[in-house]
């Protein structure tokens, strides 16, 4: 398995962990007869032991490697996937709940450093198409979570079957990374990062493209189906088919995104994606018929598909170590994916949803301004890459 797949395979991997149990969380809550309120904190677990672990990735990677930190923290992440169906009492699933966020979160940090360098060596963009693939593997193990669903399978049996063989598959793409010393000469001359490396200033306008980039995501993903039921009377077959559309259309525009990159430009994609995303939102505010606000979302999903992958390279360019720079800026990305689907409901809920769409456009024309910042630096560019610029 050549390098560029087996980074593909665990991209995908760890997206098929995070799919398969999302489809199990009605089996988890009637197992142990859970209120909305106390699930609802546990689903808030997962993000706070992510947001602990990923500043810790980086001296991880530093000290044992970015392929071996690669691989055992998917391994990790993958026999996780059990704990919270295996969870005797709510006490016990918060844990559960933290340590499989922590898990996910260092892994997360460790296999994009990895594809940073991967993508430094190759000189052209991959990060796009490997983010496709998350989505892909996400799409492919909430599939089957849901057949296993509705063929009345205990969770538990089919979270172990799918951790096993997730161990498998991650254990063989695994063996096809590159060692760091066939990934960058460079690395030998960097400075140990900090143990607890929170952002930097270097990377803190990186990381704020970021945080706009998945304020709109998480936003738009949350709130799209009560949004089309609420403003365009949509029932709520189309309601949930407006969801559908916006994360094919974003997993699609993923996949494609690097050949857009490289014909545009960094800055230029993240400029036309935006402007892309801005006429989405409009349609969504301006939208009183089904059809309208799916396209709306649809086009928000186009648009903005491309501008996570950009950041989290350009963060982990920014400095000698990748890993720092993609757990800095991934620190402030989690934040956002935290807040944003609870400040639209405040909007939504103390105005209008309209309204809160329309703060959300606004978002994504800010992200568009501030599309300079994703501009490599030569530095970024070592001899016998090739520099693609805006």
């Amino acid at each position: 398995m050549s390098p560029h797949r087996a980074i593909v395979v665990v991209f995908a991997a760890h997206g098929a962990v995070a799919g398969s149990l999302s489809t199990r969380i009605p089996w988890i809550q009637e197992h142990l007869q859970l209120s909305p309120g106390t699930l609802g904190l546990a689903l808030l677990c997962p993000a706070i032991g992510a947001f602990v672990g990923m500043p810790m990735a980086g001296r991880l990677a530093y000290r044992f490697g970015n392929r071996a930190a690669t691989r055992a923290l998917l391994a990790l992440w993958c026999a996780s996937l059990t704990l919270p169906a295996l969870s005797p009492s709510p006490v016990w699933l918060f844990g559960a709940y933290l340590l499989f966020g922590a898990a996910a979160g260092m892994c997360d940090v460790a296999m994009n450093a990895y594809a940073v360098l991967l993508e430094r060596r190759l000189g052209r963009s991959i990060m796009s198409g490997l983010h496709g693939m998350w989505a892909v593997g996400s799409l492919a193990g909430g599939g089957i979570g849901a057949l296993a669903a509705h063929a009345g399978i205990d969770a538990r049996l089919h979270l172990a079957a799918m951790s096993l063989a997730l161990l498998v598959l991650g254990g063989a793409a695994g063996r096809g990374l590159l060692p760091d010393s066939g990934l960058a000469a460079r690395l030998a001359d960097a400075p140990a990062p900090r143990r607890f490396a929170l952002p930097t200033r270097a990377i803190l306008a990186i990381g704020l493209v970021g945080f706009c980039a998945t304020f709109v995501e998480g936003a738009s993903s949350n709130w799209t189906a009560v949004y089309l039921i609420s403003v365009t009377d949509a029932d709520p077959g189309p309601a949930a088919t407006g969801y559908t559309v916006f994360m094919l259309c974003m997993a699609g525009a993923r996949l494609l995104g690097d050949h857009v990159i490289r014909l545009l430009g960094p800055v230029a994609a993240v400029r036309t994606g935006g402007a892309v995303a801005a006429v989405g939102g409009a349609l969504v505010v301006v939208a009183r018929t089904p059809a309208l606000g799916i396209a709306g979302f649809a086009l928000i999903g186009l648009g903005v598909a491309v501008i996570m992958p950009l950041v989290i390279a350009a963060a982990g360019n920014a400095g000698k170590n990748p890993s720092e720079g993609v757990a800095g800026v991934a620190t402030i990305t989690y934040l956002s994916g935290l807040v944003a689907p609870a400040v639209t409901g405040w909007v939504a809920g103390g105005l209008s949803y309209p309204a809160a769409f329309a703060m959300i456009t606004g978002v994504v024309v800010l992200l568009a301004l501030l599309a300079p910042v994703l501009r490599p630096s030569p530095a970024s560019h070592p001899e016998g890459t090739v520099r693609v610029d805006a």
